[in-house]
């Protein structure tokens, strides 16, 4: 069961519609998803993720996204809007620009069963009001409950917000703060010396310290976030691998291909293929 308005809107009961596919993928879109049975894994910018029953999900516009194993009696509900159609309603929406930073720290959360309650309702009235073809004003009236579902949403993390933040240690504060820079700038940047300049430390302490906090180098943190965008750009765009190699900063496309086939034992041409 799905419905759709255009490519701007779609709401569905089943995962096999989900636009998630196996392989990482940059998404135009906001997905919204209530697990109410089972358990699914979702890859999300480098971080994995275990959706239980009574656990929402939400993927924002060009995060780079990889659905996981799931159970066989895996089942939610599930809202899926457009990159435009979720801009063309913010103007609106001032006021709920800090949600979209708690969904990014925070992209899956448990909620109670009266919030689940209330995310059925929406999904149930979107999902009948979308059905009214003949209806002249179906796209604004959707963009009128989606708004007021952000709003709800907005209420619901309000309400899961740890009471008293925990103190980071200056070592994960600092690994925090190497990863944010590294996801602005790893298209054009993968020298680790390039980042400890940008933190004001030398190399080696950069790398000693995100190697204590995370079991990973400064190095495999860098080429993970190249990899897992070369893969998206593979995998769910038109690019030509010159054109992704270009995109992605490296000398020439003999270089990405190598750089590619270290990482994951193929080629650019035959991870396209699969």
């Amino acid at each position: 069961m799905i419905d759709f308005i255009g490519n701007d809107f779609a709401i569905f009961d089943d995962i096999r519609e989900m636009p998630m596919p196996p392989y990482p993928t940059r998404l135009n879109a906001a997905c919204f998803c209530v697990c109410l049975q089972g358990t699914c894994k979702v890859n999300l910018n480098l971080q994995e993720y275990h959706l239980t029953a009574g656990m929402m999900s939400i993927i924002l516009p060009d995060q780079i996204v990889q659905q996981g194993e799931r159970s066989d009696d895996f089942a939610g509900l599930f809202i899926a809007i457009s990159k435009d159609f979720v801009e063309g309603v913010l103007p609106t929406m001032q006021t709920l620009f800090p949600l979209f930073f708690q969904i990014r720290e925070r992209p899956c959360i448990s909620i109670t069963p009266e919030e689940l309650q209330s995310f059925k309702a929406y999904h149930s009235f979107l999902w009948n009001r979308v059905k009214l073809k003949n209806n002249l004003f179906r796209k604004e009236i959707t963009q009128g409950l989606l708004t007021s579902l952000f709003y709800e949403i907005y209420n619901i993390y309000q309400g899961h917000l740890p009471k008293e933040r925990i103190q980071k240690s200056r070592k994960e504060d600092l690994f925090e703060r190497f990863l944010r820079l590294v996801s602005e700038c790893y298209k054009e940047n993968r020298s680790v010396s390039y980042y400890a300049d940008r933190m004001f430390l030398t190399s080696k302490h950069l790398s000693t310290v995100v190697k204590e906090v995370s079991g990973k180098t400064s190095g495999e943190w860098i080429d993970s976030f190249v990899i897992l965008e070369s893969k998206a750009l593979l995998k769910s765009s038109e690019l030509s691998i010159q054109e992704i190699s270009d995109e992605l900063h490296f000398a020439n496309q003999s270089f990405f291909g190598k750089f590619f086939k270290h990482h994951t034992g193929y080629s650019p041409t035959e991870y396209r293929k699969q």
